[in-house]
This record gives structure tokens, C-alpha cells and sequence, in this order.
């Protein structure tokens, strides 16, 4: 199958109101996972910023002890100012603490988010990965979820905050001056509307960038993994070129995503620049007013102390409003990147087991591995069948091989046969059993498999070795390095069966990968072998030795063999020939040949 061009966790249309209402509510899940410090955080927040609030009303009464007439009020100035100081240091204390027991729920929130995906993504049916991206995935787990995490940790502490200081500095307006907050009922409706207009604007802007990102990521996975490749074909330039572009289409969406946020800061806080110059001058019109006309009414009326604290409370008042504006662009991004993260996780996961499904009893050894397929048909696209009505038998003990030539749908069967899909009609038994009543744990458990594509994990020979065999010994292991013919290389190597392995084994051969990995296949007693191209990364001589090495293998188990060169499937009991996802011909080796069909015109088209 090709990539298919759509990303993991783009959405197709921008989030309504109703999606990041539902994203953010899924964000608070994670954060009341942790009820008790997320409690503690807020009465925290609320006390600190409670403490902060009280400062500008005690600095007002400070500057109304001191009178140009009667002097200073010593004892009134020294307590106001003791228990400012208290009230300050408590409260950068409490801010701090804040800050620590914040930052260690964000990152329990990553810890899960992350722990959640990848358990997630191991629950996915392999066409999943098949039409996305590695690099993309990957992005999620990385990129994405650290958004989330930078967002918990100073951006909602800081709405929360803003919040609390803005209701708290306009109720001491309120007390202080009720006609000078009447300048906020010209400015705050101004900042609000620009915000919420340029809000609206750089929202899909940052959800662009977020995909543009998973893209880039992606296309620098594949070109890392195919580098050998690249250098042999000399294509270097042409592919510093494809990422110079991908990484173009990534640095303009952070530039306009950027740019369209960084305008909302700096007008906002020239807006309330504008409102703090208003105040002032009428603050001061009005205590003027105070001083000379004492038949002021009542709501003109304002002390030197009380305009030092308004004028100090506005500021607290729009700060806030200009910090909201600042961080909405990154709060932007942290939805857009939650958004990525939840469409992944909200992937329909691998079809479970029906309640009824039976579990083929490896422990007591009685699987058998007599496997059939009756009149398959399966496509992985609705419009395009790559299976018509195929059927095979392969009774235990007995070697089937499938040749064909590329595109016929021989890796297709054994996708069926493992269930990584499930056929369109017809059916798949094993041991009589129909695959699709049975767990799908048990049926994988019935197969080894030798891939030509090889994998191993940094980790020592032996881990490689021994994986998916629980309980092996290093004597075990040495035994199935042996058969395989690569004991003597292994213990070549500086520490032996200890050596650690690179990230997928890059510093050894690709021969010697699958070398360890037909050792790792010795060691299972699965009844049903399967080898996808199992020797084609090594040369002619070892492949022989291995030969020997399969064949002992195969004793006693069902075997598929999926092969190219028609050397190593001579001695199958059964040969199939696909052609176009239909068995056209079948027999062993000589039969086949005797009868001078498709077959026979491979065969010779290699050897003759």
C-alpha cells in the first residue's frame, strides 16, 4: 500500500467553539487526575494573588498619613508598611510554590498524555501505520504533548491568575471610584473586540503550523532511514532541496502564526497605555476638584491616596488583559497541538475479540497449525480487490510456498493469515478454526515470523535474541545462534552475547541483522513459520548453511515461504503460484516445471 497524503491528527475543517470547548475539557480531565494538588494550586493562586491585591489599598493609606500640614504619621505609616511587607513576601512565596507544585502536574499530565499514546498506538491495526507517517506520529509524542505540557504549566496559571486579579482589581475600583471605572467602559470593549477578531484569524494559522511540522518531521524521517540510498542514487542536492521546501512551508506558517499573534500584544497594551493616561488626568482633575471646591458631591470626591491606589489597581486591571492577549497565541497553539494529540487517540483501535472468541491452547502444545484459506477475497481499498477468490491448505508439518511476481498479493496473505486485516468474503481456518473467532493474541502467537524487512532494538545480541521468548537462557540463545550460523560473529564482537546493539542494529550488517533475527526465530515453538524473503540479505553460501538451519526449523510445523529466488523453495511440498491475487498454478517443484507454465518461465528466467 502507498502513503496516503493525509496527516495524523489534522483535522479536516478548524475547530468550532463546541471542539475547543470539548478539547479543553479533556486537557482538564488529565489536570483533575490530580485533584488534590490541582485544589491545593488554587487556594494557593487565590491567597497569593488575594495577598498582591491588598498591596495598592495599604500603599493609599500610607500616602494619607502623610499630611502637608500636621506631618507624618510615624506609628500609622510603620504598621501599613510591616504588614505590606508581609503581605508581599507571603504572597512571593506562595508564588513560588505555585509555580513548583504547577510545573510538576504538567508534567504528570505529560507523562500520561504520552503514556496513553503509546499504549494507544500499540493497540492500532497495522493499516493504521501504513497510511501515516512515522515522523508524523512521532511529532505527536514529542512535539505536540510538550506544547500541551509549556501551556499547563505557565499559560492556564496565568489565565487563572489574570482572572483572579482582574475581578479582584475592579471590586476595589468599584469601592474606591465607581465614576473613574467608567473609563474601562470605552477601552475594555475595544481591547476585547480586537482580541476576539484576531483571534478568530490566527487560529487555523496555528493549526497549519502544527501540521506543517508533522510533514516536515515526516519527510526527515524518511530521508534519514532511505540515506544510503540517497547517497548511493547521488541525490543529495535533490533532497536538500525537497526539505529546503518542506522546511520553507514550515518556517512561513510559524512566521504568519507568529505575526498575526504578535500584533494583539502590543495593541492591547497600547489600548490600556491609553486608559492608565485617562485615569490619571481625571484622577488628578478630580482631586484638584476635592481640595477646592468643598461642596464636591460625594461621588467627585477622592484622596491623593486613593488615586495612587486606582491608578495602581488599573494598571493590575489591564496588565492582565495584556498578558491574556500575549499568551492567547500560545494558548492557540497548545489547543491546536491537544486537538492532534486527542484526533490520534480518538483512532478506532484494532477490532476487539468477540466476548465468545476461543483461545487455541499453546500451553498444553495441542495447536496443531493445519491452516486453509476457501475462496479469499480482500482489497484494502473498497474499489480495488487485490484477492479474488484465492484458496490454499497447508496440512501440519508441511512447507508451502508462494511465488509470484511483485504486486500478486503474496505479502497480502500473510497479512491475512495474521490477521493485521481481516478478509472482504471467504474464510481463514486454523486447526478448523475460523481466525475470526479466535483471539487475536492466541492466532499471533501461532506464527514466527522471519521478515525480510529486519528489526532489532538497541539493546545486547541476547536481548535481540531472546525477544518474545520469555523465560530463554543464554544457553538457549547460544543454541539458536548456532543454527543460525551466527554464533561465530557474535562472540567476535567485545562483549559478546552483551554487546549492545545500536538503534536497529546499524552497526552491524544487513546480513548479520537477519542472521539474528532467524536465531530470534529459532527459538519460538510457534506451530506455523512464516518466511517473508527470510535469506535475501545474506550471500549464496551462508544461504545454504541457513537452508540446513531452516530445515530443521521447520520440522513439525507449517510453513510459509514467500520467495523470490526459486533456488530455496525446491524441496516445498507445495508450491503456489499468485498472479494478479488469483493461484493460478500449483504442485511441487518438479510438477511445475514438467508442466512449462508460469512457473517453469520463472524458474527459468533466473537460472537459464
Amino acid at each position: 500500500m502507498g502513503r496516503s497524503t493525509h496527516k495524523v491528527g489534522a483535522p479536516d475543517k478548524p475547530m468550532d467553539r463546541a471542539g475547543r470547548t470539548r478539547v479543553l475539557l479533556r486537557v482538564c480531565k488529565y489536570l483533575f487526575k490530580d485533584r488534590f494538588a490541582m485544589l491545593g494550586a488554587f487556594v494557593m493562586m487565590l491567597v497569593s494573588n488575594l495577598l498582591a491585591l491588598a498591596g495598592p489599598k495599604i500603599t493609599g493609606f500610607i500616602i494619607d498619613a502623610i499630611d502637608a500640614e500636621t506631618g507624618v504619621d510615624m506609628n500609622t505609616v510603620t504598621k501599613w508598611c510591616i504588614v505590606l511587607v508581609v503581605f508581599y513576601v507571603t504572597s512571593a512565596i506562595l508564588s513560588y510554590f505555585l509555580a513548583v507544585l504547577m510545573a510538576w502536574i504538567s508534567q504528570r499530565v505529560s507523562y500520561t498524555m504520552r503514556k496513553e499514546v503509546f499504549a494507544h498506538l500499540t493497540e492500532l491495526p497495522v493499516g493504521y501505520f501504513d497510511t501515516h507517517q512515522t515522523g508524523d506520529i512521532v511529532s505527536h509524542i514529542s512535539y505536540d504533548i510538550d506544547t500541551v505540557n509549556a501551556s499547563l504549566s505557565h499559560d492556564l496559571l496565568q489565565i487563572c491568575v489574570s482572572v483572579v486579579t482582574v475581578v479582584g482589581s475592579l471590586a476595589m475600583m468599584l469601592s474606591i471610584s465607581p465614576l473613574l471605572l467608567c473609563v474601562f467602559v470605552i477601552t475594555v470593549p475595544v481591547s476585547i473586540l480586537f482580541t476576539k477578531y484576531k483571534t478568530k484569524k490566527i487560529r487555523p494559522l496555528f493549526r497549519k503550523r502544527s501540521a506543517k511540522l508533522g510533514e516536515l518531521n515526516g519527510f526527515a524521517e524518511e530521508m534519514l532511514s532511505g540515506h544510503r540510498t540517497i547517497k548511493a542514487y547521488y541525490r543529495e542536492a535533490y533532497m536538500v532541496d525537497e526539505f529546503d521546501g518542506h522546511n520553507t512551508d514550515a518556517c512561513e506558517a510559524y512566521y504568519r502564526a507568529d505575526y498575526q499573534g504578535s500584533m494583539i500584544g502590543p495593541t492591547v497594551n497600547f489600548v490600556n497605555n491609553l486608559s492608565l493616561c485617562l485615569i490619571t488626568v481625571l484622577g488628578g482633575v478630580f482631586y484638584l476638584l476635592t481640595l477646592s471646591v468643598p461642596t464636591l458631591p460625594a461621588i467627585f470626591v477622592i484622596g491623593l491616596g486613593d488615586v495612587s491606589a486606582f491608578v495602581q489597581y488599573s494598571r493590575k486591571f489591564s496588565g492582565p488583559i495584556n498578558e491574556f492577549a500575549n499568551i492567547l497565541s500560545e494558548f492557540q497553539s497548545a489547543c491546536s497541538a491537544a486537538e492532534r494529540v486527542f484526533a490520534l487517540l480518538d483512532e478506532p483501535a484494532e477490532v476487539a475479540d468477540t466476548p465468545d472468541a476461543k483461545v487455541l491452547p499453546h500451553a498444553t502444545g495441542e495447536v496443531r497449525g493445519d491452516v486453509t484459506m476457501e475462496d479469499v477475497h480482500f482489497g484494502y481499498v473498497p474499489d480495488k480487490e487485490i484477492l479474488h477468490g484465492l484458496s490454499l491448505k497447508a496440512d501440519k508439518g508441511k512447507l508451502i510456498a508462494i511465488v509470484g511476481p511483485t504486486g500478486a498479493g503474496k505479502t497480502t496473505v500473510i497479512n491475512l493469515l495474521m490477521r493485521f486485516y481481516d478478509v472482504d468474503s471467504g474464510r481463514i481456518t486454523v486447526d478448523g478454526h475460523e481466525i475470526r473467532d479466535l483471539t487475536r493474541d492466541s492466532l499471533r502467537l501461532s506464527y514466527t515470523m522471519v521478515l525480510q524487512d529486519t528489526w532489532l532494538f538497541c539493546g545486547t545480541v541476547l536481548d535481540n535474541i531472546t525477544y518474545g521468548t520469555e523465560g530463554a537462557t543464554m544457553e538457549d540463545a547460544i543454541r539458536a545462534a548456532k543454527a543460525a550460523r551466527i554464533h561465530d560473529f557474535i562472540m567476535s564482537l567485545p562483549e559478546g552475547y552483551m554487546t549492545v546493539l545500536s538503534d536497529d542494529g546499524v552497526n552491524i550488517s544487513k546480513g548479520q541483522k537477519q542472521l539474528l533475527t532467524i536465531a530470534r526465530a529459532m527459538l519460538s515453538r510457534a506451530p506455523v513459520l512464516i518466511l517473508d524473503e527470510a535469506t535475501s540479505n545474506v550471500d549464496s553460501r551462508t544461504e545454504h548453511l541457513i537452508q540446513e538451519a531452516l530445515y530443521a526449523l521447520m520440522q513439525d510445523r507449517t510453513c510459509f515461504v514467500i520467495a523470490h529466488r526459486l533456488s530455496t523453495i525446491k524441496n516445498a511440498d507445495t508450491i503456489l503460484v499468485v498472479k494478479d491475487g488469483v493461484v493460478i498454478e500449483s504442485g511441487n517443484h518438479d510438477e511445475l516445471l514438467s508442466k512449462k507454465g508460469f512457473y517453469a518461465s520463472l524458474y527459468n528466467a533466473q537460472y537459464k
